[in-house]
Order: structure tokens, then C-alpha cells, then sequence
């Protein structure tokens, strides 16, 4: 198992933040090699994406989802991979993101990019781009308020 850990600081306030990410089906705008994201309850959702040059499927079910706070997930089926991430106060109208994914590269492709930083870079760089992509809009495309406790 991998584990992952990266924080970004974003210049929006912490509500707007955590909104936006709430709206998964917009992640394809800012991660790279994500192709589709659809939610298809309150707790799942269906991901395709582009992985080592791979095209893969996987669902994934929220475990824990406080707003303003927290967003846990674990796959279902297919290659593990759980994670979350924590959104704190960080100044006016700033917010600390933090994200921790767990995975588990499989076959010498993905061990080798592992190795490599590949997955951390992909990572780091999707939040640079889920920021601009919220403090370029000022605003969250949407917002789900709901909690969720496993």
C-alpha cells in the first residue's frame, strides 16, 4: 500500500471550497486523466479514468462526509484505493485543503510510476488546478450540504 499526503492553501473562503468539491461530477475540469465522475447516490460514485495509459472503472462509496470538514472515501471492487480530505480555516477568506489518498499499485506499469513520484505529482498538480479553478470562478458550481457517518 501507498499512501499520499499533500495540502494546498486556496484563496476562497471555506464554505465556497468544500461546496465545489462536493460537486464530483466536475472533477474531470481539473484532474488529469479523469475522464467521467458520476454520482450515483448521496454515497457513490462511478469513476472512469486513464491510469498508466490503462482505461479503468471503479466505484467508490463516501464513508464519512462532514461539511465544512471532511470527505472520506473507499473503492468498491477492483483496485483498493481510499483517502480523504480535510478543509480548515487558513485566514480570512482562506482555506487549508488537505488530502490523503491510500492505494495499491498493481503490476510493474503502475509499481514503476509509483516509484517514480508519478502518482504524487498527478496528485499535487490536480490540486493547483482544482484551485485556479475555484478562485478563478470565485463561486462553487453547486453544493451538497449532506452528512454522511459510516
Amino acid at each position: 500500500m501507498e499512501t499520499i499526503q499533500k495540502s494546498i492553501e486556496v484563496e476562497c473562503p471555506l464554505k465556497i471550497v468544500y461546496n465545489q468539491w462536493t460537486q464530483f461530477e466536475e472533477f474531470p475540469r481539473f484532474m488529469k486523466g479523469v475522464k467521467k465522475v458520476t454520482q450515483l447516490d448521496d454515497q457513490r460514485l462511478h469513476w472512469e479514468a486513464e491510469i498508466a495509459g490503462k482505461d479503468k472503472e471503479w466505484d467508490a462509496r463516501i464513508t464519512d462526509q462532514i461539511p465544512d470538514q471532511l470527505i472520506a472515501w473507499q473503492s468498491e471492487g477492483g483496485e483498493y484505493t481510499s483517502g480523504s480530505i480535510t478543509f480548515a480555516p487558513a485566514g480570512e477568506n482562506r482555506t487549508r485543503v488537505n488530502l490523503q489518498v491510500v492505494y495499491d499499485p498493481k503490476g510493474f506499469v503502475e509499481s514503476t510510476g509509483d516509484a517514480l513520484g508519478v502518482v504524487s505529482n498527478r496528485i499535487e498538480n490536480d490540486l493547483e488546478r482544482f484551485k485556479e479553478f475555484i478562485e478563478n470562478r470565485g463561486q462553487e458550481t453547486g453544493a451538497w450540504r449532506g452528512t454522511i457517518r459510516e
